[in-house]
C-alpha cells in the first residue's frame, strides 16, 4: 500500500526509480531487494546480476555519504541532521554525514525575482530601490541576494527555491516509506529507529523551510541580547515577509574564523573569543533558546569589534532540568568530581529501563575513568572540552543510552565554539568561561522560590495519583473477576518467518505443478492421444509449451527476489 500510495504520480514514481537506481550505483541492491523495491531495478541489471550483488571499493557509511549527496537537497539535510544524532546512527556514520557540505548552484535571478514579486504581490521596483541580481550565497534550501529598501535601509532577502517544498515533500514520503519497508523486512534496523529518523528529520526541514518561524527566531534573539553592548542580531522585516520570503538587516562585517581579516581592522581576538563564547552560555544556560548551528559563516566580525549573529532557522531549547544538569556537569569537571558527572545521566533519564542500574554505573565509571584519569594532572586550561564532550557521547553510544536531541545540538554546538575559541585565542579557558553562568544557575537552585516550586509539583503530582490509583485498581479488579485480563504476545520475527514458508511452500507447490504438467505431456506424447501434427501431439506440445512459461515465469520471480 505504501509504494502505490507514493507512485500515484509520473514525478513520484520517477524519483522513487532514480533513488533506487542511486543505491544500487553504490552497492545498495542486496538490500534493495530485501525490502521488496527490486522491481524499480532495471531488468537487464538485474539478469545480469541474477540477484547477487557484488560489493564495491569503500566502506557503507563512505558509500551512502556520496548517494546522498548525488540524490540532492533533501537527502543533504538529510545527512545534515544525521550527523548531530551519532546515538542514533553510530559515531562512524556521523563522521562520514559531516563531510556533506550545502553547496548548490544558485538559480536565475529572473525566477528569484519572479518568487519575490509572487510572495510580496508587487514589482521588485516597487519594494526595493535596488536589488542585486547576482546572489550572495546560494544552499540546497535557498538563495541570498543583497538589495536596499525605499528608505535607504540595506537587507538581504532570503529567498527560498522554486518547488523545493514539493520536491522535499516526496521525498520526505518516500524516506518514510523505505524506512518502514527497512523495519518490516530488515529487522536488524529496528535498533537504528528509521521511522523515528525519518519524523525527526521532517519536523526539522520543514521549520527550516517555513521563513515566518526564522523571523520570529530573530525578534526572539533581539530581545534577548536588546541590551547587550558587545552583540548584534539584526532587525527582521515581519511586516513584509512570507514563508518563503526572508528580509533581514543586512550586516558588513568578516567570518569570525577569518583571523587575517580581524587583525586588519586592528582587534582584541582575546576579546572576540570571551564574548563570543559568552553571548552562547548566555543564550544556553540563561536564556534556554540558542542558535544551533553556529558554524563560522554564521558568526560575523564587525569593523565596531561587535559580534553578530545571522541564520536563525535552527534553534535549541534547553529546559530548567537540563540547565540544571548542565551547570552541575561544569561544576564536577571544574572541581574534578568525575563521580558526578555518571550521576548526571541517572538524572537526565537516559538510561534505558531495563538496565541494571548498579551494574551500568560500575561498566560506565570503568569507561569514563580510563579516559578521564588523564585529567587529573592537568589544568582547566589544559583541558580540551570538545574532545570531553565527544568522548562522552561516544561513551554513552556505547552503553546504548537514549540522548536527548537537544542536548546533542548543545554538545555540537559547544564542540564548534570550543574550536572557534581556541582559533581566535589559543589560550583561551572554555571551561572558565561558563563559571559564571553555572554558580548563578547553582545558586538560583537552592533559592527559597526554588524549593517552593519543587515542594508544590510534587504535592499536585501526590494529589493526582491520590486520585488516580484507586480508580485504576478497581478497573483492573473487575477485569480480573469477569476473566477479562489479556496478555499481548508479539513474536519479533514471527511474522516474517511465516511470510517467507508461505512464499517457498507456494514456489514448492508450483513447481511441481510444473513438473507434473511436463510429465503429462510426455505421457501423452508416448501414448499418440488426440490429434498429430508432423509426428507430435498436439496435447502434449500444448502441455509442455504451457509449462514452459510456467517455469519460466517461476524463474524470473526468484531471481528478482535476490535468493537464487
Amino acid at each position: 500500500m505504501d509504494i502505490r500510495r507514493i507512485t500515484r504520480t509520473y514525478k513520484s514514481a520517477r524519483r522513487l526509480q532514480q533513488i533506487v537506481n542511486v543505491f544500487l550505483k553504490y552497492g545498495f541492491g542486496q538490500v534493495i531487494e530485501q525490502i521488496h523495491l527490486g522491481k524499480y531495478i532495471p531488468f537487464k541489471k538485474r539478469l545480469r546480476t541474477f540477484g547477487v550483488w557484488p560489493p564495491l571499493k569503500g566502506g557503507v557509511p563512505e558509500r551512502l555519504r556520496m548517494a546522498f549527496e548525488e540524490l540532492g537537497p533533501t537527502f543533504i539535510k538529510l545527512a545534515q541532521v544525521l550527523s548531530s544524532r551519532p546515538d542514533l546512527i553510530t559515531a562512524y556514520y556521523a563522521d562520514e554525514f559531516r563531510k556533506l557540505q550545502d553547496m548548490v548552484p544558485p538559480f536565475p535571478a529572473a525566477e528569484a525575482m519572479r518568487i519575490v514579486e509572487e510572495e510580496l504581490k508587487a514589482p521588485t521596483g516597487v519594494l526595493f530601490s535596488r536589488f542585486d541580481e547576482t546572489p550572495i550565497a546560494a544552499a540546497s534550501i535557498a538563495q541570498v541576494h543583497r538589495a536596499t529598501l525605499l528608505d535607504g535601509s540595506d537587507v538581504i532577502v532570503k529567498v527560498q527555491r522554486p518547488s523545493i517544498r514539493e520536491q522535499v515533500e516526496s521525498d520526505i514520503n518516500i524516506l518514510v516509506t523505505i524506512a518502514r519497508l527497512l523495519e518490516k523486512y530488515v529487522p536488524d534496523s529496528r535498533f537504528f529507529n528509521p521511522t523515528g529518523i525519518v519524523d525527526e528529520f521532517a519536523r526539522t526541514v520543514r521549520k527550516e523551510m517555513d521563513f515566518k518561524e526564522e523571523a520570529r527566531n530573530c525578534v526572539r534573539f533581539r530581545r534577548n541580547f536588546e541590551n547587550h553592548p558587545d552583540i548584534h542580531i539584526p532587525k527582521a522585516c515581519m511586516e513584509i515577509g512570507t514563508e518563503k520570503i526572508l528580509i533581514m538587516e543586512r550586516i558588513d562585517g568578516v567570518r569570525i574564523d577569518n583571523i587575517p581579516a580581524i587583525e586588519e581592522m586592528g582587534l582584541d581576538r582575546k576579546r572576540l573569543a570571551r564574548v563570543g563564547v559568552d553571548a552562547f552560555f548566555k543564550q544556553m544556560l540563561e536564556d534556554g533558546f540558542f542558535h544551533a548551528d553556529p558554524h563560522p559563516g554564521n558568526i560575523l566580525v564587525m569593523p565596531t569589534g561587535v559580534i553578530a549573529f545571522v541564520d536563525f532557522g535552527i534553534v535549541g531549547r534547553v529546559s530548567e532540568e537540563l540547565k540544571e544538569t548542565m551547570a552541575n556537569t561544569f561544576i564536577a569537571l571544574m572541581q574534578k568530581d568525575f563521580e558526578r558527572l555518571i550521576d548526571q545521566y541517572v538524572e537526565l533519564g537516559i538510561i534505558p529501563e531495563h538496565v541494571d542500574l548498579d551494574v551500568f554505573r560500575k561498566e560506565f565509571k570503568a569507561d569514563l575513568m580510563d579516559f578521564l584519569e588523564p585529567l587529573y594532572g592537568l589544568t582547566l586550561q589544559e583541558i580540551n572540552f570538545a574532545q570531553y564532550l565527544d568522548t562522552l557521547t561516544r561513551l554513552a553510544i556505547k552503553h546504548n543510552l537514549k540522548i536527548p536531541s537537544d542536548l546533542l545540538l548543545i554538545n555540537k554546538t559547544m564542540i564548534i565554539l570550543e574550536n572557534l575559541g581556541r582559533q581566535l585565542d589559543p589560550s583561551f579557558d572554555f571551561i572558565a568561561a561558563a563559571e559564571p553562568y553555572t554558580s548563578r544557575l547553582m545558586r538560583s537552585r537552592i533559592s527559597p522560590s526554588r524549593f517552593y516550586d519543587r515542594a508544590r509539583r510534587n504535592v499536585m503530582e501526590l494529589t493526582d495519583f491520590a486520585t488516580i490509583f484507586p480508580r485504576q485498581m478497581k478497573q483492573i479488579i473487575k477485569k480480573t473477576l469477569k476473566d477479562d485480563i489479556q496478555v499481548k504476545m508479539y513474536h519479533i520475527n514471527l511474522p516474517e518467518f511465516i511470510r517467507d514458508m508461505d512464499k517457498a511452500s507456494n514456489r514448492i507447490a508450483f513447481a511441481l505443478i510444473v513438473s507434473s504438467m511436463i510429465l503429462s505431456a510426455a505421457i501423452l506424447h508416448t501414448t499418440g492421444v488426440g490429434p498429430k501434427i508432423f509426428g507430435f501431439s498436439v496435447l502434449a506440445m500444448s502441455a509442455f509449451g504451457f509449462a514452459f512459461f510456467l517455469g519460466l515465469w517461476l524463474i524470473i520471480s526468484i531471481i528478482r527476489s535476490g535468493r537464487l
